[in-house]
């Protein structure tokens, strides 16, 4: 399956799948699993952990998350996050699990970097629901726009072809040792350079959102990773 992937789509398209599929594992380690007639309202607005989110109604309101969806998250955030936020470290643990095989660590790191959004060092639970709405239950527009960001490593508003090299290189040391066949160490580069001509229209050696978005759209493969996990919660 992995290696019909790598050859059909690429790694640019892995890059999508493994972006939404890697959030699907968090909501996994995070027990998530079923739904609960109990309520945690109370858990929301007396809870004596180090960072309080905002009032339920409120994250009802930013999100596509139900009460009750939202309700199941929390528990599950706090479970595993007693403090009420989640550092770097965490999320590399977390990738650790997800992928054994390989050296999940530098994807982590951009991953979180993603989430946090106020960049403060730490992911709230208001950046985790945020993040994980956009990514499950955002439009297309809104999805590319978040997967921009990723790349954007350094958030300066254009993707150079060093970035998304960086986040090939990042998904190849993840999982692309695991698959097979087993590949070469100069596929990231090939990759990123077949498409990164596509997407840099104007070939100035930089894509803008516009191209990004533009490009994806355009993309068969791409956009029927978007729909994938649109119904796991």
């Amino acid at each position: 399956m992995l290696s019909a992937i790598w050859e059909a789509e690429g790694l640019q398209t892995v890059g999508i799948v493994v972006l939404v599929c890697a959030s699907i594992k968090l909501l996994h380690i995070l027990g998530l699993i079923s739904f609960s007639e109990d309520s945690v309202e109370d858990e929301l607005e007396l809870s004596a952990v180090r960072h309080r989110p905002e009032g339920l109604e409120q994250l009802e309101a930013q999100t596509r998350f139900s009460r009750k969806e939202l309700q199941i998250l929390y528990r599950g955030f706090k479970t595993e996050c007693p403090s009420g936020i989640v550092n770097e470290d965490t999320f590399k643990d977390i990738y650790s699990q997800f992928f054994p095989q390989g050296d999940a660590s530098t994807y982590a790191h951009f991953l979180f970097n993603a989430f946090d959004t106020d960049h403060n060092g730490s992911v709230s639970f208001e950046d985790f629901v945020m993040g994980l709405s956009i990514l499950l239950r955002g439009t297309v527009q809104e999805k590319l726009n978040w997967a921009f960001n990723l790349y954007d490593i350094n958030k300066d508003g254009y993707i150079t072809k060093e970035e998304m090299l960086d986040i090939m290189k990042a998904i190849y040391d993840m999982m692309g040792k695991c698959t097979y066949p087993v590949l070469k160490e100069e596929t990231p580069r090939q990759h990123v350079e077949v498409f990164f001509q596509k997407m840099d229209k104007n070939k100035d050696g930089v894509v803008t959102i516009d191209e990004f978005i533009d490009c994806c759209q355009n993309d068969e493969n791409i956009m029927r990773s978007m729909h994938l996990f649109e119904n796991v919660l």
